[in-house]
């Protein structure tokens, strides 16, 4: 089974086909959040590490971080946030940029192996981003589209992330330290979008056997009760053997749905992480919390 590891300075997350499902917090991330832009473009990072801890606490097991913003350095903004992120949390990174500059001050200044968001299969994005990848010793996110764009053809997909594996290899890169992400579209606008990201999905860890990951909110853009979409997706994904997924864990729905598929997959011996999350507190009387302690108490 493919293992990818990711680590903090202290701290190892493993992303697998018979592991737990990987949720890498998708908040600290100023595009759309107008005011967390302008903090960290002024320097304020006190909203980046609320996030990070808050995250953590909901559940997430690595970090997406960002610094995504117009006429601002990115590069030193993004290695500002991941040092102050790492000082407050020891959950990997995901460092996210399309700047290679930004990749690359962010990689100079992590603890650990970081998780580089992302090469995409154009030639000169390959040429740029792999060799970086390959020097710091990190993994990539490998999003199946090129020059052509973004195939409403999973098969096409597919090629795109192939040719990213092998190109990977050449430059070093094991295909487990390549995370594929099939590119989840909107649902609203695109019936088949669940029926592609599934089809690639199972193709690619049966035959190219890579790790994983999406965007997981992409799929209920424009739709009400995106909560709801969103973790309809996820156990289906989950079930199709995505193993992580860029996404909010701040909304209960969807880590019940994680952690409930993760259950349903045999991912959670005994249920044990299960339990964990929601099992009732005990009452001062020593009494469980459930519905059938309150029901006996009642009775006598």
């Amino acid at each position: 089974m493919t293992i990818t590891t990711l680590s903090s300075a202290t701290r190892e997350v493993n992303i697998g086909f018979d592991r737990p499902f990987v949720v890498i917090g998708e908040r600290i991330n100023p595009t759309g959040r107008k005011i967390l832009a302008e903090e960290m473009k002024a320097g304020d990072f006190s909203r980046v590490t609320a996030d990070a801890l808050a995250q953590v606490a909901a559940g997430a097991h690595m970090l997406d971080v960002n610094a995504g913003i117009p006429l601002a350095d990115e590069p030193a903004i993004l290695a500002k946030a991941i040092q102050l992120v790492q000082a407050v949390t020891d959950a990997p990174i995901s460092i996210d940029s399309s700047i290679i500059e930004a990749l690359e001050a962010g990689l100079a200044v992590y603890q650990g192996k970081a998780l580089v968001n992302s090469v995409t299969g154009e030639d000169e994005v390959l040429e740029r981003v792999l060799p970086l990848v390959a020097k710091y010793g990190a993994a990539v996110v490998a999003i199946s589209n090129d020059e052509t764009g973004i195939s409403e053809d999973p098969d096409e997909r597919f090629k795109v992330a192939k040719k990213i594996v092998e190109r990977a290899a050449d430059y070093g890169i094991h295909y487990s330290n390549v995370i594929v992400d099939p590119l989840v579209m909107p649902i609203g606008a695109i019936n088949t979008a669940g029926l592609q990201v599934m089809h690639v999905v199972r193709r690619l860890r049966e035959e190219l056997k890579v790790n994983t990951t999406c965007g997981a909110s992409n799929v209920s853009f424009g739709l009400p009760n995106r909560n709801g979409i969103n973790s309809s997706f996820l156990n289906m994904a989950i079930a199709a053997g995505m193993t992580s997924a860029i996404t909010s864990p701040l909304h209960a729905e969807v880590m019940q749905a994680v952690r409930g598929a993760d259950v349903m997959m045999g991912h959670d011996p005994h249920c044990a992480n299960w339990i964990k999350a929601y099992r009732e507190p005990q009452a001062a009387d020593g009494e469980g919390g459930g519905r059938e302690s309150r029901r006996r108490r009642r009775r006598s």
